[in-house]
């Protein structure tokens, strides 16, 4: 089965220092792959390369075997890679419905338009798109508050259905329960799950008890580079992994 998403030697360099080197990386569609490491390992700025948000030094990057390596982020979101901040990017003095509507306008109108922040009613299928988003990560009963009121947990929550808006192939979660409660953590876990059976998704996270708990498969990167990757039993018994990772800490939360 080929890839849906890969890399070839992917870096990226600020000045002497490189965040990332030598990633080569691939994912099946329909996988769920989880992206550990300690602080500074390299884990947003690879999440950055891939949705377009930084571009590489060196490197190639594939997305369904076309070659997207110096795509721009926007045009990577309408061939359908989507990503969800670590920190909830959501236009707080808007609703949360018409967070999702502007991000479903993007969706359906193509690339970033100023109409986009006016009322419109050129294609019906907009507002459907914006409420099953919220549907899915049980927002839609709070569609009309301003999403700058909503919870941490929910904002977050919020993110990922902008995200899902846009209608992606391939979902990438940057620290999704990040901040959360048990209780926001419970929920979030529960959506993932969900969401992984309709699309692609790849997921940074500390926490490790819910990494083991729902990835197909782990990759491990180490100051820049991978350092492992197999399933989660794999990785929770590599001596490797233990030394330069795990080893001395909780596992349950990393």
């Amino acid at each position: 089965m080929s890839a849906i998403l890969e890399t070839k030697n992917l870096g990226k360099r600020f000045g002497a220092f490189a965040a990332n080197s030598e990633i080569d990386f691939s994912v099946q569609k329909g996988e769920l792959r989880a992206v550990i490491g300690p602080n500074g390992a390299g884990k947003t700025t690879f999440f950055n390369l891939l949705s377009g948000i930084a571009d590489p030094t060196e490197g190639e990057i594939y997305f369904q075997g076309e070659k997207i390596t110096h795509l721009a982020g926007p045009r990577r979101v309408a061939r359908g890679i989507a990503k969800a901040f670590q920190t909830a990017n959501v236009y707080p003095d808007e609703s949360v419905f018409q967070n999702c509507r502007l991000a479903a306008l993007a969706h359906t109108q193509g690339l970033f338009k100023l109409e986009l922040f006016r009322p419109s009613s050129r294609d019906a299928n907009v507002d459907t798109i914006a409420r099953e988003a919220l549907e899915l990560v049980d927002l839609y009963e709070m569609a009309n508050l301003r999403a700058g009121d909503l919870s941490h947990g929910d904002k977050k929550r919020l993110d990922i259905a902008v995200a899902l808006a846009t209608k992606p192939q391939i979902l990438l979660l940057d620290e999704p329960v990040a901040g959360m409660s048990l209780e926001e953590v419970a929920k979030t876990d529960h959506l993932i799950r969900g969401l992984a059976k309709q699309m692609t998704v790849l997921i940074i996270e500390h926490d490790m008890n819910m990494i083991m708990g729902i990835s197909d498969s782990i990759t491990v990167l180490h100051q820049g580079k991978i350092l492992a990757q197999g399933t989660p039993a794999e990785i929770r018994s590599s001596k490797t992994v233990q030394d330069a990772y795990l080893g001395g800490h909780d596992e349950g939360h990393v």
